[in-house]
């Protein structure tokens, strides 16, 4: 029993650690790309705001500071309850800011939001950005030549997170754990392969020809992970995009408690992986025990010893490469394994129970 438990912790921990080599190495990061030619067509910053009072200002003005030249700021304040509304109006002589209409039946809050920014916009390029985001300013400039350089029809970035609580480094983390552990990311743009897909709705750049062509947001309206969705679409329909992580350019605050950690990761985490519950469940088993059986068992103590290095050199290899404190995931590498665990347990749960809620709204 125990020499099948070994082999099963071996494979998955040899896996993870052989991939996260590969993006240590290869996984594109977003970068100054200044010195390329200058773009000139209308760049259309899109921001969905719903109860974001502390947020909004400083998303606001991290826009206002971007190099690139010929952009438009458009706000969309969905039904706040809060300041976001009033906050807005500070900047009102800049931006272009709506109020959004009711949400219709068949559509999810940031879906509908993003929708109407879409219909009000004029530029050739869409970037969509939530308003937790903040962007270096050289940020829309370089996403922009990426995207040309590429020859994609979208472009995405994973922001570095910016962790502040404890609470936050049991569960933040493990979104570049998964994302860096098990899909090599330059894999995205290189290969027409639609296992290979990522995207993160915090920040997608779009074409507005190619954003049209595959249905805009109607096509995604009732869909929770919708990034996922539209980069299932752009794959399907041979569509280039290209995935990065934000590096030094674009960083985000996505939750500042433990409870908003958990509701915000179980809204995601079943839904984004495009499966039954059953093979969700058992794959979040599978690589949660994998990775603590070597702390748990000695049974075999090389076996043990061989498998702990492994696991601590990919811990190493993402912390670094997602510009995460090493020693913080070194440390709590044990319970956010159990977190895995518990936030897939939920997600599964809410989904089939429908009880998957975001921002007061019911998902």
């Amino acid at each position: 029993m125990i020499t099948i438990v070994y082999i099963i912790s071996a494979v998955v921990v040899s896996i993870i650690f052989v991939v996260s080599i590969i993006n240590f190495f290869t996984a594109p990061v977003i970068e100054d790309k200044s010195n390329l030619k200058e773009e000139s067509k209308l760049v259309s910053i899109l921001i969905p705001a719903r109860n974001e009072e502390h947020n909004i200002s400083d998303c606001v003005k991290s826009c206002f500071h971007q190099t690139y030249p010929n952009k438009e700021i458009i706000v969309l304040n969905d039904n706040s309850t809060d300041r976001t509304y009033e906050l807005l109006q500070h900047f009102s002589d800049k931006i272009k800011v709506i109020n959004g209409s009711d949400l219709p039946e068949g559509w999810l809050g940031k879906n509908w939001a993003c929708h109407q920014l879409a219909k009000e916009a004029s530029g050739e390029y869409l970037l969509f950005i939530d308003a937790d985001v903040r962007l270096n300013e050289k940020a829309v400039a370089s996403a922009i030549s990426e995207l040309n350089v590429s020859e994609s029809g979208m472009l995405s970035v994973f922001p570095t997170q910016i962790i502040k609580s404890f609470s936050e480094w049991l569960i933040v983390p493990l979104m570049n754990w998964l994302l860096l552990g098990f899909l090599p990311l330059i894999f995205v743009h290189k290969s027409n392969n639609k296992s290979f897909v990522a995207a993160n709705g915090q920040f997608i750049l779009w074409r507005k020809n190619i954003y049209q062509k595959i249905g805009d947001h109607n096509s995604v309206k009732n869909k929770p992970v919708e990034d996922m969705e539209f980069a299932r679409f752009c794959k399907s329909d041979g569509i280039k995009i290209k995935t990065l992580l934000g590096g030094n350019y674009v960083f985000c605050r996505m939750y500042s408690n433990l409870k908003e950690a958990i509701n915000g990761y179980s809204k995601n985490f079943f839904p984004g992986f495009n499966t039954n519950g059953l093979t969700f469940l058992l794959f979040v088993s599978l690589i949660t025990f994998a990775s603590l059986i070597p702390l748990m068992v000695w049974e075999n103590l090389l076996y043990s010893v061989s498998l702990l290095i492994l696991i601590i050199f990919s811990r190493i290899f993402i912390s670094i490469k997602s510009k995460q404190n090493v020693f913080a995931n070194l440390l709590l590498h044990p319970l956010q394994m159990i977190f895995v665990f518990v936030v897939g347990i939920i997600s599964v749960y809410k989904t089939y129970s429908r009880k998957l809620e975001w921002k007061g709204r019911k998902i």
